[in-house]
């Protein structure tokens, strides 16, 4: 059902919406400026991050942890082991998971979280390296650290200027910037990411291969090029995939008989009965891999508008066939 607009009826309405506006171009404002910080200090904050050994603890209270843990998640899931610690829970034992290699990236705005400030002399005792991401250049936070990355912005996206909005979001963006740009230095891959997320339909795409899809032995049909059509239409409409590969002597596939070229077959060809395989077949047919990914299937059917592709090894033998049908049931489209 095609969803439809609504249309404020009432001048509170009209605020409503120019006010949504708004805090949206007060936030995109505040992360544009950014850019313009991303310097020298962000080069030694990943040069830090590269030449640890250890892992990447992220902490901060209220918004800020919130903040801090999904930077976290985004660390670990693109290549950089890290993991979140809350800035209350960390002084009362948590900060035993810390190590001398570890790096700990502190999250506060005003860079004067009493949480933080407690915690960081001990971090630094434990000999890890810290990373403060505040909006205030002169905050303790920031002075303590080995490395600061300043996050201020112009103003809260909030009207009252209070609540933390566009500052949450600077933060969140920088420590996206940070996580990619770890990614690239490290040269993670998409497989790289798909072993992080197998669960998901992420995994299946970049992890799935022909070879784990398509079918094989008995379940491909198959005729000769010395075959008659009845004897392929035969094949086709017991293996039920639409086609039938066309073989040489050896195993070789030199051409694929669709219900397509069928169809052309009885237009053009009198005597279809006794029509040879090699007067009706496609030569010359697309063919994949075992070992490529499922995905190229997907695309090399849409690319050329097929529905069905053969699978053959280095010497061009087939080895096994597969259809969109056995792509959508493996979920990979």
């Amino acid at each position: 059902m095609a969803s439809t607009a609504v249309t404020p009826r009432s001048s509170a309405g009209n605020k409503s919406l120019d006010l949504a506006r708004k805090v949206l171009d007060i936030e995109a404002e505040a992360i544009l400026a950014l850019k313009d910080r991303i310097d020298g200090r962000f080069l030694a904050a990943i040069e830090l991050i590269l030449a640890s050994s250890g892992r990447i603890v992220v902490s901060g209270i209220g918004k800020s942890g919130h903040i801090a843990r999904k930077i976290a998640s985004t660390l670990a899931s693109t290549g950089t082991p890290a993991y979140f610690v809350h800035a209350g829970e960390a002084g009362h034992g948590d900060l035993g998971m810390i190590r001398p290699e570890d790096i700990f990236i502190c999250i506060s705005y005003s860079g004067e979280s009493s949480e933080l400030l407690t915690i960081v002399p001990l971090v630094k005792r434990h000999g890890a390296k810290i990373i403060a991401v505040t909006g205030q250049q002169d905050s303790t936070l920031a002075r303590e650290a080995d490395v600061h990355l300043d996050a201020r912005v112009a103003q809260e996206a909030c009207s009252l200027n209070l609540a933390p909005t566009a500052s949450t979001t600077a933060a969140l963006a920088l420590g996206d910037a940070l996580a990619v740009a770890l990614l690239d230095a490290r040269g993670f891959s998409e497989a790289d990411f798909a072993r992080s997320h197998p669960g998901g339909s992420l995994g299946r795409r970049l992890l799935t291969h022909v070879s784990d899809v398509m079918r094989r032995g008995k379940d491909v049909p198959t005729v000769s090029i010395d075959a008659r059509v009845t004897e392929a239409i035969l094949e086709i409409s017991r293996k039920r995939l639409g086609m039938t590969a066309v073989l040489d002597p050896s195993g070789v596939v030199v051409g694929i008989f669709t219900d397509g070229d069928l169809r052309r077959a009885v237009e053009k060809v009198p005597d279809l009965k006794a029509a040879p395989m090699s007067s009706v077949m496609s030569p010359r047919p697309h063919t994949i891999r075992p070992e490529a990914l499922a995905v190229e299937a997907v695309e090399l059917m849409e690319r050329y508008k097929i529905n069905q592709v053969l699978v053959i090894d280095g010497e061009g033998k087939l080895v096994g066939a597969l259809n969109m049908h056995d792509l959508f049931r493996a979920r990979v489209v």
